[in-house]
């Protein structure tokens, strides 16, 4: 396993539009593996090809506690069947915005449909944390971020805090 770059804001690649995959073969499950170990090292819950600078429709996550065993799920081609009128807020963050969190609100129970590290389709009923996760990484591959999410003037203030990180990171240090 290998672990990968995680891009960051703001990049444009996280606006993309994933595609959706074809077929689960060993490459991708090269690839899930790779995501997974990427998620641990963040360390985070969640991740999305696309932050990994591949617009394929593939998250990976695991909402287990930390002094539980692992439990990654793989998730390809995941679609958000329906989610219930009932709202939660959570405080969100984004391995892609690192040590930004803010609270959002969203559905508080999804029905997802996807295909797993095997092939098969699935569909599974979320709620509470694994809910939000779920609608957080499918956002990804639809190029929306948490802080779209925000009023316009917090995230016009997170993408400019970003934009000047990336700017100064690229001019490399100043010298005096």
């Amino acid at each position: 396993m290998t672990i990968r770059s995680i891009i960051t804001l703001p990049d444009p690649k996280l606006r993309l539009v994933s595609q959706r995959l074809e077929r689960v073969d060993d490459a991708l499950r090269k690839m899930m593996d790779d995501m997974t170990e990427t998620m641990y090292d963040a360390p985070g819950i969640g991740l999305a090809a696309i932050q990994l600078a591949e617009p394929v429709r593939l998250i990976v996550l695991d909402t287990a506690k930390p002094d539980d065993p692992k439990n990654p799920m793989h998730l390809v081609n995941p679609e958000i069947l329906w989610s219930s009128d009932e709202r939660s807020l959570y405080e969100e963050g984004c391995l892609s915005i690192p040590e930004y969190y803010e609270d959002v609100e969203r559905p508080a129970k999804v029905r997802v449909k996807y295909i797993d590290r095997d092939g098969k389709e699935q569909e599974i009923l979320a709620e509470g944390l694994l809910a939000t996760v779920l609608q957080h990484e499918i956002d990804h591959l639809d190029g929306v971020l948490f802080i779209d999410y925000l009023s316009k003037l917090k995230r016009d203030r997170v993408v400019k805090k970003f934009t000047k990180i990336a700017r100064h990171a690229a001019e490399g240090p100043r010298r005096i």
